[in-house]
């Protein structure tokens, strides 16, 4: 069951009723509620992982609690050492131990050595990697005296397991136990709200991202691009840039307007990174939610940790940061890379001083970004979508061979389907709509429409053309993470 089937809106449109009408006024049956309605929808997609999410849950519940009795700030210390270890052996054993298996296997082969070395058969539970992130803050906050470990175990393992963020995000602080001590009672205008960005969500996953999706996995997934024209190959590689874009920014912006349907503010994950004019600029617009979590736990301690080192000690935590950005996707070096590349990337941000300014696009005629923004976007987009390249590779040998591919082969020599156009117009719409929206949380946000009758039109209209175009659904990229 995912957001874009028939099953999910039987699914909550059943608990959305049940949640206001028969559980109104009663905060405890709300989450209750909630927490039922979140484990069926992760059982529902992978019921064998459901005892390991309840379990993992109730461990560091105990253990919020026993920091909370802790007699000694050393004590609290120790334990949220243990919880920060447990959470990062987790995601080592299921995201990770084959693949150092593997590798060790294969460095002593290339010494000569004979390894009898055998991987183990591991299922990779669904959004692991986001879940247990919100456990590994959940302990850190409580020993920096941010927060108060919760007493409310309903509260706590739904906080935990909320299904609109647990299969993909956005990465919800501990801040958020705060909202399911409140009642919620039924809002029209911000359900509105909610059930218009999920529209727009909707429409970026079904109309864009899955039409996307057969133009580069019939290049990728055949493995022929040898003989591909260099620029065709380049125009694969920017509507993979765009694909990623509308598939998890659709993602998000479906799991946010469910949130608000249902009286709760989720995390944003994302502020139009495409008009981003440097790289910084970038990760602070793309996966904010991860971004952040990671700039709070592992690149601010670390970059304390090497101030006497100046300006070099700033760049040896980015690049720290960001190879942990890129293996937090997975087990594959492409990811490593990926993550190396982008912190090198901020290298000549730190030694200009561009990396501390917080950019401001300026607009020229007809409210467009002016020329040197718009190069400084063009150049900022065509850096990233070098790094998607590495980053959809299947090795890293794959992804060299990509690139080289794009300049052995002629750059200028290409050809375009009817459904790269069809791609490509999409694309440009929406970019459009979202320059013009951009200093709104998501561009199908009408308030500024003085005609209800004009803002339902156009409802309608993206609906509309969002099943006209629906294909065949892929899953959310992010969900294999």
């Amino acid at each position: 069951m995912s957001f874009q089937s028939f099953a999910f809106l039987l699914f909550f449109t059943a608990l959305f009723a049940l949640y206001y009408f028969i559980c109104k006024g009663k905060v405890k049956w709300q989450n209750l509620l909630l927490l039922v309605g979140s484990y069926f929808f992760y059982g529902y997609a992978n019921w064998k992982m459901l005892p390991l999410l309840v379990a993992v849950t109730l461990i560091y519940y105990c253990l919020g609690l026993s920091m909370r009795s802790a007699r000694s700030e050393k004590r609290r210390s120790t334990l949220s050492t243990l919880g920060i270890v447990l959470g990062v052996g987790l995601l080592v054993y299921f995201k990770y131990l084959n693949f150092f298996i593997d590798s060790f296997a294969k460095l002593f082969e290339s010494l000569g050595l004979k390894a009898n070395i055998h991987t183990f058969r591991i299922i990779l539970p669904l959004g692991i990697s986001f879940f247990v992130f919100k456990l590994i803050s959940y302990v850190i906050e409580i020993n920096r005296g941010h927060i108060e470990p919760s007493r409310d175990i309903v509260a706590f393992a739904t906080y935990v397991s909320f299904f609109p963020c647990i299969m993909a995000g956005p990465i919800d602080r501990p801040g958020f136990l705060r909202q399911l001590d409140k009642e919620r009672e039924f809002d029209y205008g911000i359900t509105v709200d909610g059930c218009r960005q999920f529209i727009w969500g909707m429409f970026k996953k079904v109309a864009i991202a899955d039409n996307i999706a057969g133009c580069v996995d019939s290049v990728w997934n055949s493995g022929g691009f040898a003989g591909m024209p260099g620029g065709s190959l380049l125009i694969v590689a920017i509507l993979y840039s765009f694909q990623m874009y509308m598939d998890f920014s659709g993602y998000s912006d479906m799991a946010i307007g469910v949130g608000k349907a249902l009286g709760l503010k989720v995390a944003r994950n994302f502020n139009y990174p495409f008009f981003a004019v440097n790289v910084a600029d970038y990760w602070r617009r793309w996966h904010m939610s991860l971004t952040s979590w990671l700039t709070d736990y592992v690149f601010m301690p670390l970059n304390v940790r090497f101030r006497d080192w100046g300006k070099f000690g700033m760049i040896l935590a980015i690049v720290i940061n960001f190879i942990l950005v890129g293996m937090w996707h997975g087990d594959n070096w492409t990811y490593a890379l990926f993550g190396l590349y982008h912190g090198l990337l901020f290298i000549p941000l730190i030694l200009s001083g561009a990396f501390f300014k917080k950019a401001k696009l300026k607009t020229g005629a007809l409210g467009l970004p002016c020329l040197k923004d718009c190069g400084r976007m063009l150049l900022t987009f065509l850096l990233v979508t070098v790094g998607l390249i590495i980053f959809r590779a299947d090795s890293v040998g794959h992804a060299f061979a990509y690139l080289g591919n794009i300049f052995i082969s002629s750059i200028l020599s290409f050809s375009l389907e009817n459904r790269h156009l069809q791609c490509f117009a999409f694309i440009l719409v929406t970019m459009v709509i979202e320059w013009i929206q951009r200093k709104k949380e998501y561009a199908l946000d009408l308030d500024g429409v003085k005609s209800v009758a004009l803002r339902y039109v156009i409802y309608l209209a993206v609906i509309l053309v969002t099943l006209v175009f629906s294909t065949d659904s892929s899953a959310f990229i992010y969900a294999q993470f």
